[in-house]
């Protein structure tokens, strides 16, 4: 399922809830609908780059690895990219940006609505 978070400070920003979650659990907000305040934004977005501070000081881990193997196969295959996970970093850009805008604007951010 995909969000879209929107904002008037920003483009719209679209997130599949898998990838959200993480994000939303860190701010203690629901998946389904929510919003971040134009108060609460300046504490987002502190949360938000601290979380993706840590998540660069930790190499991906085996389980992700195995992963990603399980997908690729055995077999070496010299005719496409080698298989790359995409880092939680990657991921919360986006959102991290809009939370940035958001919080110098002073707009909300709104998602399920």
């Amino acid at each position: 399922m995909l969000i879209t978070f929107k904002s008037k400070a920003y483009p719209n920003v679209l997130m599949y809830q898998e990838h959200a979650q993480r994000i939303l659990d860190l701010l203690d907000k629901d998946p389904e609908r929510g919003v971040i305040t134009a108060a609460e934004a300046p504490k987002a977005v502190q949360l938000l780059e601290h979380e993706i501070d840590e998540s660069r000081r930790h190499q991906a881990t085996d389980e992700v690895e195995q992963d990603v193997k399980a997908h690729a196969g055995d077999v070496e295959d010299t005719d496409h990219e080698p298989a790359e996970a995409v880092t939680f970093s990657t991921r919360a850009y986006p959102l991290l940006e809009m939370l940035r805008a958001a919080r110098d604007q002073g707009s909300d951010i709104l998602w399920g609505v």
